[in-house]
This record gives structure tokens, C-alpha cells and sequence, in this order.
């Protein structure tokens, strides 16, 4: 993907999820109100406010919880990607040590 976000924009693919409820029934994507787990992919400069630099808290391969209402999707190569504000991520997965 060749695709720079502006400001204080990221790129996220999602992760695959299952749509699973434990009894063993299938989900449609809709019918799930839960946030969205993805990659990050591409990353902003930052934003500026009141003339000081926002600095990214994010980074490229980090894995984040976001809401999907607060994103915007797009295709590119015959991929999902969605592209939202930084202050949309919910959270930043770290790995467990």
C-alpha cells in the first residue's frame, strides 16, 4: 500500500476476528457493536495545536482497539484498510513480557 495519512490520521487493516458466539453461532459483521482489532499500518506526522507538535502515540505494527464508528474504509490492492484520527483509538495491545 502507498497510501501517507495527513496530520494526526492512521491507516489500520483489521486483524482477523470470529464472529462467534460460544454456543457456536455465526455472527454477521452488522450485528457486532464491539470495537475493531487491528494492525496499524501507516501513521501521520502529528497535528499541531496552538502552535505546538502532537506527537503520534502510536507507531506502525502496533495492534489497537478501536471503535468502528469513528473510521473511514477504503480499498486499496483488493484490501479492506480504514483510516480514523488518533484520539478514535481506544487502545494499544502490548505483549505480555
Amino acid at each position: 500500500m502507498n497510501f501517507k495519512p495527513l496530520f494526526d490520521r492512521v491507516v489500520i487493516k483489521n486483524l482477523e476476528k470470529t464472529n462467534k458466539t460460544k454456543s457456536g453461532i455465526l455472527l454477521a459483521e452488522i450485528a457486532s457493536d464491539e470495537p475493531i482489532y487491528g494492525e496499524v499500518i501507516a501513521i501521520g506526522s502529528g497535528d499541531c495545536f496552538e502552535g505546538s507538535k502532537t506527537e503520534m502515540a502510536v507507531s506502525i505494527g502496533d495492534k489497537v482497539l478501536y471503535n468502528k464508528y469513528g473510521a473511514t474504509s477504503f480499498k486499496c490492492d483488493d484490501e479492506q484498510f480504514f483510516v480514523l484520527r488518533q484520539s478514535d483509538i481506544l487502545g494499544v495491545f502490548e505483549e505480555k513480557k
